[in-house]
């Protein structure tokens, strides 16, 4: 199976990049256009897109300010099943990510899309954390 991997450095404190991914604020300021959830094992997220692209997660796996993913159960058929999660390190300079969104059954065009995609929306996380500069969601694949 492919896996979609990204590693990066923020300059930011990790308790900042946590919350970046594990509150609908953070979620809602780069990647979502309106996020629901609480960073607790078996607990639901909503991450909604629009009306045709209104998904959900389970979170598998939380450690506050370390680590924090989710199973998707309802998106698209590429998606759905697939993992997506961070795990994070204190460095001197900040915090490293480890990124992942594993799972995918092979590397079609909506993989590949995916992968740019993440890069571009992590890009986005990054500049929040750092800056606190939100851009506005229709926007963010363009900035």
């Amino acid at each position: 199976m492919p896996d979609i991997l990204h590693d990066l450095i923020v300059d930011a404190p990790i308790h900042r990049v946590f919350e970046a991914f594990a509150t609908p604020d953070g979620l809602d300021a780069w990647w979502t256009l309106r996020a629901e959830g609480e960073p607790r094992v078996g607990t639901a997220y909503v991450f909604f897109f629009g009306a045709a692209y209104d998904w959900r997660g389970e979170v598998s796996v939380v450690v506050p300010e370390r680590c924090m993913e989710w199973c998707i159960t309802q998106s698209d058929d590429d998606w759905h099943g697939t993992r997506v999660g961070v795990e994070l390190t204190v460095l001197a300079s900040g915090t490293h990510v480890r990124f992942w969104h594993t799972g995918w059954r092979e590397a079609n065009a909506h993989y590949r899309t995916s992968s740019f995609c993440w890069a571009m929306y992590l890009r986005l996380m990054k500049q929040w954390c750092e800056t606190g500069a939100v851009v506005p969601y229709e926007t963010r694949l363009s900035a």
